[in-house]
């Protein structure tokens, strides 16, 4: 014989009394939150950014150079020029150029055509570039640097740029100088609207240090036109900049 199983059962005042609790409780919930969300909603704030900025001496420049050579053939053009840029590595270190701050940024090797209307491309030879980027610690000998590597073979220098070997100073006296500017501006705006400010209610921040970009690649002089002076370079000043934004919470 097959038992059957019933659910249990509860009086009917107990069920409405369970649905009135629940119901109850609900309600009693509701209105802490909207309170919460209304504060939020009532809140006078105000929202401000401002940068600082901080100035700085360079210790650092970074140049690009390389040798370009031609020849009959790819194989030659290639070899010729891996012998001259031996030398301009060469003179590099010489120069104080350590290994490490030494990078070669461009190796190729490509095809030339001349070209004649109404007739295809003839092939005249190929043309090889290798190019290095190299990082200058010593002001101080960065124009000796440059005429060395001319005088290696270098046949063109791409421009300068500079920058800093550690940023981490100069961006904090930027930071300081933003956030003092953000609370001058944020006492001005209170005093203005008969508010004062209760809380920082938040804080963010933009920009940073960035070395400036090298200008377009120049062509190096020749030989003859180095030999009676070294080429003079001016670091001059950097420009470290730090944004912020802020949210303040104000009251009467």
């Amino acid at each position: 014989m097959t038992a059957l199983m019933s659910r249990p059962s509860f009086p009917k005042a107990a069920s409405i009394a369970l649905v009135g609790a629940l119901l109850t409780s609900a309600a009693t919930a509701l209105p802490a939150h909207a309170d919460t969300a209304d504060a939020a909603f009532r809140a006078t704030t105000l929202n401000l950014s401002a940068s600082g900025e901080s100035k700085v001496t360079p210790d650092l420049a970074t140049i690009t150079l390389g040798v370009q050579t031609d020849g009959a053939t790819a194989a030659g053009a290639m070899s010729a020029n891996a012998v001259q840029m031996n030398k301009v590595i060469a003179a590099l270190k010489k120069a104080g150029i350590a290994e490490r701050d030494i990078q070669t940024s461009n190796l190729s090797v490509n095809p030339q055509y001349v070209y004649v209307e109404n007739n295809p491309p003839k092939l005249s030879g190929y043309q090889a570039n290798n190019q290095v980027t190299i990082q200058v610690r010593d002001l101080t000998r960065l124009g000796q640097t440059v005429d060395a590597t001319v005088g290696a073979g270098a046949t063109n220098v791409g421009g300068v740029s500079f920058g800093l070997q550690d940023p981490k100073a100069a961006e904090d006296a930027a930071r300081m100088d933003a956030v003092k500017a953000l609370q001058a501006k944020a006492d001005l705006y209170a005093r203005a609207t008969g508010y004062k400010i209760v809380r920082l209610v938040s804080l963010g921040e933009g920009g940073g240090y960035t070395p400036s970009p090298p200008p377009m690649p120049m062509y190096a002089m020749a030989k003859r036109e180095m030999a009676d002076s070294s080429s003079p370079v001016s670091a001059g000043e950097l420009k470290v900049r730090i944004d912020v934004s802020a949210t303040y919470e104000l009251a009467k």
